[in-house]
């Protein structure tokens, strides 16, 4: 069946308008990454002097590096302790038992849900409140809390694809709880959890706002970015962006193969 003519414009229309969606979403990426090789002066760019110098003295920057590591710290800890949370709460939610589901996934989901502003200065008045003195573990925290989120929405819609009758079997066959968990449902949800991890991980350590608020004296890469900033941009500034981008978009797109190799995309 040939299209009409009415058709074949708005296909056109539609290929422009991705085209055009693509290039102002990832465009000023590939400017960005292309001014940490190649050093621009007085509006100009020098393609004569381009090379990896700004990479170079961006890991020869021990403040950098030490922000860098902190970074690294929280995203670990934040999406390892809210991966734990969330097989709780989902096998909690998941069980017959279970009181308040609607009330306890509003609590889960609302942090995320919130401005960051907002999340972040919530927590900055609760610890403030309880004398809680501000460091990487009030950061870490008000990560865990953030990400927890997607953590949970991904162990809980794995779990839900788990057919009874294989926990009935379990039991038919002699298991106890433990048992059961431990042969039947965390393989099962071992995709699921450690995709949870990988996306927690890729928003902590870009996450800023709630940083900012309740990171004290100590600085992590998103705050040490903030300040470099101030004085303008750099190549160096560049390098490190591109770094950040780069690192974040392969976590994420690791964690997006493992769900879709292994679970539904059911989001």
């Amino acid at each position: 069946m040939r299209s009409s003519g009415g058709e074949k414009f708005v296909y056109g229309l539609c290929a422009v308008l991705f085209a055009l969606t693509v290039l102002v979403l990832y465009a000023p990426i590939l400017v960005n990454a292309l001014l940490s090789v190649v050093p621009r002066k007085a509006g100009s760019l020098h393609w004569a002097e381009a090379g990896a110098g700004a990479y170079l003295e961006l890991f020869g920057n021990v403040d950098l590096m030490q922000s860098l590591f902190a970074s690294v710290v929280v995203a670990v800890s934040a999406s390892i302790l809210s991966s734990v949370i969330a097989i709780v709460m989902a096998l909690y939610l998941d069980s017959r038992f279970a009181f308040g589901r609607r009330a306890i996934e509003t609590l889960i989901y609302l942090p995320f849900i919130m401005p960051s502003m907002i999340t972040g200065l919530a927590l900055l008045i609760y610890f403030t409140a309880l004398k809680v003195p501000l460091s990487l573990v009030t950061v870490t925290l008000g990560h865990t809390i953030f990400v927890l989120a997607i953590a949970y929405r991904l162990t809980s819609v794995r779990l839900t694809n788990l057919s009874p009758s294989l926990r009935e079997a379990s039991r038919d066959l002699g298991a106890n709880g433990w048992q059961t968990f431990r042969h039947v449902i965390f393989p099962h949800l071992q995709p699921a959890i450690l995709s949870g991890v990988l996306f927690a991980a890729a928003i902590s350590i870009d996450e800023t706002l709630i940083t900012l608020f309740l990171s004290g004296d100590r600085m992590t890469l998103p705050i040490r970015l903030w300040s470099m900033l101030r004085v303008g941009f750099t190549q160096e500034i560049n390098a490190l962006v591109t770094l950040v981008i780069a690192g974040t978009l392969v976590v994420a797109l690791f964690g997006l193969r493992v769900w879709k190799k292994n679970g539904k995309l059911e989001l």
